[in-house]
Protein backbone atom coordinates (compact mmCIF):
# COMPACT_ATOMS: atom_id res chain seq x y z
CA UNK A 1 0.00 0.00 0.00
CA UNK A 2 2.92 2.34 0.77
CA UNK A 3 4.27 1.85 -2.75
CA UNK A 4 0.95 2.91 -4.27
CA UNK A 5 0.93 6.05 -2.12
CA UNK A 6 4.43 6.93 -3.32
CA UNK A 7 3.28 6.53 -6.94
CA UNK A 8 0.41 8.97 -6.39
CA UNK A 9 2.67 11.51 -4.71
CA UNK A 10 5.20 11.27 -7.53
CA UNK A 11 2.48 11.82 -10.14
CA UNK A 12 1.10 14.79 -8.20
CA UNK A 13 4.56 16.40 -8.15
CA UNK A 14 4.96 15.79 -11.88
CA UNK A 15 1.54 17.21 -12.78
CA UNK A 16 2.10 20.20 -10.49
CA UNK A 17 5.36 21.01 -12.30
CA UNK A 18 3.58 20.72 -15.65
CA UNK A 19 0.81 23.00 -14.40
CA UNK A 20 3.35 25.67 -13.49
CA UNK A 21 4.83 25.50 -17.00
CA UNK A 22 1.47 25.71 -18.79
CA UNK A 23 0.40 28.59 -16.53
CA UNK A 24 3.60 30.49 -17.38
CA UNK A 25 3.09 29.83 -21.10
CA UNK A 26 -0.50 31.04 -20.83
CA UNK A 27 0.62 34.32 -19.25
CA UNK A 28 3.37 34.83 -21.86
CA UNK A 29 0.92 34.21 -24.71
CA UNK A 30 -1.59 36.62 -23.13
CA UNK A 31 1.01 39.40 -23.04
CA UNK A 32 2.13 38.72 -26.61
CA UNK A 33 -1.35 38.65 -28.07
CA UNK A 34 -2.01 42.17 -26.77
CA UNK A 35 1.10 43.47 -28.54
CA UNK A 36 0.16 41.59 -31.71
CA UNK A 37 -3.36 43.07 -31.61
CA UNK A 38 -1.90 46.57 -31.48
CA UNK A 39 0.30 45.87 -34.50
CA UNK A 40 -2.68 44.50 -36.44
CA UNK A 41 -4.70 47.59 -35.61
CA UNK A 42 -1.82 49.82 -36.69
CA UNK A 43 -1.19 48.05 -40.01
CA UNK A 44 -4.79 47.54 -41.15
CA UNK A 45 -5.56 51.19 -42.10
CA UNK A 46 -2.46 51.38 -44.32
CA UNK A 47 -3.33 48.13 -46.10
CA UNK A 48 -6.95 49.26 -46.51
CA UNK A 49 -6.06 52.67 -47.94
CA UNK A 50 -3.46 51.16 -50.26
CA UNK A 51 -6.07 48.73 -51.55
CA UNK A 52 -8.43 51.68 -52.00
CA UNK A 53 -5.80 53.54 -54.05
CA UNK A 54 -5.12 50.51 -56.23
CA UNK A 55 -8.85 50.08 -56.79
CA UNK A 56 -9.18 53.72 -57.78
CA UNK A 57 -6.34 53.44 -60.28
CA UNK A 58 -7.67 50.19 -61.70
CA UNK A 59 -11.24 51.41 -62.10
CA UNK A 60 -10.15 54.80 -63.42
CA UNK A 61 -8.04 53.50 -66.30
CA UNK A 62 -8.10 50.88 -69.02
CA UNK A 63 -4.50 49.80 -68.44
CA UNK A 64 -3.88 46.05 -68.50
CA UNK A 65 -1.69 45.24 -65.53
CA UNK A 66 -0.97 42.05 -63.49
CA UNK A 67 -2.26 43.85 -60.42
CA UNK A 68 -5.78 44.43 -61.72
CA UNK A 69 -6.25 42.40 -64.93
CA UNK A 70 -7.29 38.76 -64.89
CA UNK A 71 -5.82 36.41 -67.47
CA UNK A 72 -8.39 34.95 -69.84
CA UNK A 73 -7.27 31.34 -69.26
CA UNK A 74 -5.11 31.18 -66.12
CA UNK A 75 -2.98 28.05 -66.01
CA UNK A 76 -0.77 28.55 -62.97
CA UNK A 77 -1.31 29.90 -59.46
CA UNK A 78 0.78 30.51 -56.36
CA UNK A 79 -0.53 29.75 -52.86
CA UNK A 80 1.15 31.30 -49.81
CA UNK A 81 0.43 29.43 -46.56
CA UNK A 82 1.07 31.18 -43.24
CA UNK A 83 1.64 28.77 -40.36
CA UNK A 84 3.71 29.09 -37.16
CA UNK A 85 7.18 28.02 -36.12
CA UNK A 86 5.97 26.62 -32.79
CA UNK A 87 3.19 24.28 -31.80
CA UNK A 88 1.13 24.09 -28.60
CA UNK A 89 -1.57 26.19 -30.25
CA UNK A 90 -4.48 23.78 -30.52
CA UNK A 91 -5.89 23.48 -34.04
CA UNK A 92 -4.29 26.72 -35.27
CA UNK A 93 -1.86 25.15 -37.74
CA UNK A 94 -4.06 22.23 -38.77
CA UNK A 95 -6.91 24.59 -39.71
CA UNK A 96 -4.63 26.76 -41.85
CA UNK A 97 -3.06 23.72 -43.53
CA UNK A 98 -6.50 22.22 -44.19
CA UNK A 99 -7.67 25.49 -45.78
CA UNK A 100 -4.55 25.58 -47.98
CA UNK A 101 -5.10 22.00 -49.12
CA UNK A 102 -8.74 22.73 -49.95
CA UNK A 103 -7.70 25.79 -51.96
CA UNK A 104 -5.04 23.77 -53.79
CA UNK A 105 -7.57 21.06 -54.66
CA UNK A 106 -10.01 23.66 -55.99
CA UNK A 107 -7.37 25.36 -58.14
CA UNK A 108 -6.15 22.02 -59.50
CA UNK A 109 -9.72 21.01 -60.30
CA UNK A 110 -9.88 24.18 -62.42
CA UNK A 111 -6.90 22.92 -64.40
CA UNK A 112 -4.29 25.16 -62.79
CA UNK A 113 -0.81 24.16 -61.70
CA UNK A 114 -0.18 25.26 -58.10
CA UNK A 115 3.12 26.48 -56.66
CA UNK A 116 3.12 26.40 -52.85
CA UNK A 117 5.01 28.87 -50.67
CA UNK A 118 5.10 28.32 -46.91
CA UNK A 119 5.86 30.49 -43.89
CA UNK A 120 6.45 28.62 -40.61
CA UNK A 121 8.06 25.35 -39.59
CA UNK A 122 4.77 23.59 -38.83
CA UNK A 123 3.36 24.00 -42.31
CA UNK A 124 6.71 23.16 -43.86
CA UNK A 125 7.02 19.97 -41.77
CA UNK A 126 3.54 18.90 -42.90
CA UNK A 127 4.40 19.26 -46.59
CA UNK A 128 7.89 17.76 -46.25
CA UNK A 129 6.53 14.72 -44.42
CA UNK A 130 4.17 14.10 -47.34
CA UNK A 131 6.98 14.79 -49.84
CA UNK A 132 5.12 17.64 -51.52
CA UNK A 133 7.00 20.21 -53.54
CA UNK A 134 7.48 23.61 -51.91
CA UNK A 135 8.53 26.50 -54.14
CA UNK A 136 9.56 28.82 -51.30
CA UNK A 137 9.90 28.64 -47.53
CA UNK A 138 10.56 31.04 -44.66
CA UNK A 139 10.91 30.34 -40.94
CA UNK A 140 12.04 31.96 -37.71
CA UNK A 141 9.86 35.08 -37.47
CA UNK A 142 6.22 33.99 -37.17
CA UNK A 143 5.86 35.03 -33.50
CA UNK A 144 6.90 38.65 -34.13
CA UNK A 145 6.96 39.40 -37.88
CA UNK A 146 8.32 42.70 -39.19
CA UNK A 147 7.77 44.58 -42.43
CA UNK A 148 11.23 43.45 -43.54
CA UNK A 149 10.04 39.85 -43.20
CA UNK A 150 6.98 40.66 -45.32
CA UNK A 151 9.22 42.18 -48.02
CA UNK A 152 11.38 39.03 -47.95
CA UNK A 153 8.32 36.83 -48.49
CA UNK A 154 6.77 39.12 -51.10
CA UNK A 155 9.85 39.42 -53.32
CA UNK A 156 9.70 36.00 -55.06
CA UNK A 157 5.90 36.19 -55.29
CA UNK A 158 6.04 39.55 -57.04
CA UNK A 159 8.70 38.21 -59.37
CA UNK A 160 6.50 35.19 -60.13
CA UNK A 161 3.43 37.31 -60.93
CA UNK A 162 5.48 39.57 -63.21
CA UNK A 163 6.98 36.61 -65.10
CA UNK A 164 5.23 34.95 -68.01
CA UNK A 165 3.77 31.54 -67.19
CA UNK A 166 5.75 30.00 -70.05
CA UNK A 167 8.90 31.09 -68.22
CA UNK A 168 7.81 29.79 -64.81
CA UNK A 169 5.59 32.65 -63.65
CA UNK A 170 2.05 32.52 -62.25
CA UNK A 171 -1.27 34.09 -63.24
CA UNK A 172 -2.78 34.27 -59.75
CA UNK A 173 -1.54 34.78 -56.21
CA UNK A 174 -3.53 33.41 -53.27
CA UNK A 175 -2.84 33.57 -49.54
CA UNK A 176 -4.06 31.38 -46.67
CA UNK A 177 -3.76 32.78 -43.16
CA UNK A 178 -5.63 32.84 -39.86
CA UNK A 179 -7.66 35.98 -39.22
CA UNK A 180 -7.82 37.25 -35.64
CA UNK A 181 -11.50 37.84 -34.85
CA UNK A 182 -11.37 37.78 -31.05
CA UNK A 183 -9.50 36.11 -28.21
CA UNK A 184 -11.82 33.13 -28.58
CA UNK A 185 -12.28 33.07 -32.36
CA UNK A 186 -9.64 32.76 -35.10
CA UNK A 187 -10.66 31.82 -38.61
CA UNK A 188 -8.60 30.35 -41.47
CA UNK A 189 -9.00 32.65 -44.49
CA UNK A 190 -8.45 32.02 -48.21
CA UNK A 191 -7.90 35.24 -50.14
CA UNK A 192 -6.82 36.11 -53.67
CA UNK A 193 -4.18 38.85 -53.65
CA UNK A 194 -3.54 39.09 -57.39
CA UNK A 195 -5.10 39.94 -59.67
CA UNK A 196 -7.18 42.24 -57.52
CA UNK A 197 -10.91 41.79 -58.10
CA UNK A 198 -11.91 45.41 -58.44
CA UNK A 199 -15.66 44.86 -58.34
CA UNK A 200 -15.56 42.98 -55.03
CA UNK A 201 -13.15 45.41 -53.41
CA UNK A 202 -15.10 48.43 -54.59
CA UNK A 203 -18.20 46.99 -52.92
CA UNK A 204 -16.37 46.29 -49.64
CA UNK A 205 -14.38 49.47 -49.16
CA UNK A 206 -16.96 52.29 -49.24
CA UNK A 207 -19.17 52.47 -46.18
CA UNK A 208 -22.15 54.66 -45.29
CA UNK A 209 -22.46 56.05 -48.79
CA UNK A 210 -18.78 57.06 -48.98
CA UNK A 211 -17.59 58.02 -52.46
CA UNK A 212 -14.14 57.04 -53.69
CA UNK A 213 -11.95 60.06 -54.59
CA UNK A 214 -10.94 60.83 -58.17
CA UNK A 215 -7.26 60.62 -59.11
CA UNK A 216 -5.04 62.11 -61.80
CA UNK A 217 -2.21 59.82 -62.86
CA UNK A 218 1.27 61.11 -63.61
CA UNK A 219 3.13 60.04 -65.63
CA UNK A 220 0.63 57.25 -66.38
CA UNK A 221 -1.72 54.79 -64.69
CA UNK A 222 0.57 51.92 -65.67
CA UNK A 223 3.56 53.54 -63.96
CA UNK A 224 1.47 54.15 -60.87
CA UNK A 225 0.37 50.50 -60.80
CA UNK A 226 3.99 49.38 -61.25
CA UNK A 227 4.91 51.42 -58.19
CA UNK A 228 1.92 50.24 -56.16
CA UNK A 229 2.28 46.53 -56.98
CA UNK A 230 5.13 45.71 -54.54
CA UNK A 231 3.69 48.01 -51.84
CA UNK A 232 0.27 46.39 -52.13
CA UNK A 233 1.59 42.81 -51.94
CA UNK A 234 3.99 43.64 -49.09
CA UNK A 235 1.34 45.43 -47.03
CA UNK A 236 -1.22 42.66 -47.47
CA UNK A 237 1.30 39.96 -46.57
CA UNK A 238 2.51 41.99 -43.58
CA UNK A 239 -1.04 42.43 -42.30
CA UNK A 240 -1.70 38.70 -42.81
CA UNK A 241 1.51 37.83 -40.91
CA UNK A 242 0.40 40.03 -38.00
CA UNK A 243 -3.10 38.53 -38.07
CA UNK A 244 -1.60 35.06 -38.04
CA UNK A 245 0.76 35.91 -35.16
CA UNK A 246 -2.07 37.35 -33.06
CA UNK A 247 -4.22 34.30 -33.80
CA UNK A 248 -1.41 31.94 -32.87
CA UNK A 249 -0.81 33.65 -29.51
CA UNK A 250 -4.54 33.63 -28.76
CA UNK A 251 -4.74 29.93 -29.67
CA UNK A 252 -1.71 29.19 -27.48
CA UNK A 253 -3.23 31.08 -24.57
CA UNK A 254 -6.49 29.15 -24.92
CA UNK A 255 -4.70 25.80 -25.24
CA UNK A 256 -2.44 26.47 -22.24
CA UNK A 257 -5.39 27.60 -20.13
CA UNK A 258 -7.18 24.36 -20.98
CA UNK A 259 -4.04 22.38 -20.12
CA UNK A 260 -3.69 24.24 -16.81
CA UNK A 261 -7.32 23.56 -15.91
CA UNK A 262 -6.95 19.89 -16.82
CA UNK A 263 -3.79 19.64 -14.72
CA UNK A 264 -5.65 21.15 -11.75
CA UNK A 265 -8.46 18.61 -12.12
CA UNK A 266 -5.95 15.76 -12.40
CA UNK A 267 -4.17 16.94 -9.23
CA UNK A 268 -7.48 16.92 -7.37
CA UNK A 269 -8.24 13.40 -8.57
CA UNK A 270 -4.78 12.13 -7.66
CA UNK A 271 -5.01 13.82 -4.24
CA UNK A 272 -8.28 12.02 -3.52
CA UNK A 273 -6.74 8.72 -4.57
CA UNK A 274 -3.65 9.41 -2.45
CA UNK A 275 -5.83 10.24 0.56
CA UNK A 276 -7.81 7.04 0.02
CA UNK A 277 -4.58 5.03 -0.21
CA UNK A 278 -3.23 6.69 2.95
CA UNK A 279 -6.48 5.98 4.79
CA UNK A 280 -6.40 2.36 3.64
CA UNK A 281 -2.80 2.08 4.82
CA UNK A 282 -3.68 3.52 8.25
CA UNK A 283 -6.68 1.20 8.51
CA UNK A 284 -4.50 -1.78 7.63
CA UNK A 285 -1.91 -0.79 10.25
CA UNK A 286 -4.60 -0.43 12.92
CA UNK A 287 -6.03 -3.82 11.95
CA UNK A 288 -2.57 -5.37 12.23
CA UNK A 289 -2.00 -3.76 15.63
CA UNK A 290 -5.39 -4.89 16.92
CA UNK A 291 -4.86 -8.38 15.53
CA UNK A 292 -1.40 -8.58 17.06
CA UNK A 293 -2.67 -7.37 20.44
CA UNK A 294 -5.48 -9.95 20.34
CA UNK A 295 -3.07 -12.73 19.47
CA UNK A 296 -0.73 -11.64 22.26
CA UNK A 297 -3.64 -11.59 24.71
CA UNK A 298 -4.73 -15.08 23.66
CA UNK A 299 -1.18 -16.38 24.01
CA UNK A 300 -0.86 -14.85 27.50
CA UNK A 301 -4.20 -16.31 28.56
CA UNK A 302 -3.14 -19.74 27.30
CA UNK A 303 0.15 -19.67 29.25
CA UNK A 304 -1.70 -18.74 32.45
CA UNK A 305 -3.89 -21.76 32.07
Amino acid sequence: MGAQLRVYKRRIRSVTATKKITKAMEMIAASRVVKAQRKVAASTPYATELTRAVTAVGTGSNTRHPLTTEVDNPTRAAVLLLSSDRGLAGAFNSNAIKAAEQLTERLESEGKQVDTYIVGRRGLAHYNFRERKVSGQWTGFTDEPTYADAKLVAAPLIEAIETETAEGGVDELHIVYTEFVSMMTQTAIQAQLLPLKLEEVAEELPSKGEILPLYDFEPSAEDVLDALLPRYVESRIYNALLQSAASKHAATRRAMKSATDNAGELIETLSRLANAARQAEITQEISEIVGGAGALADATAGSDN
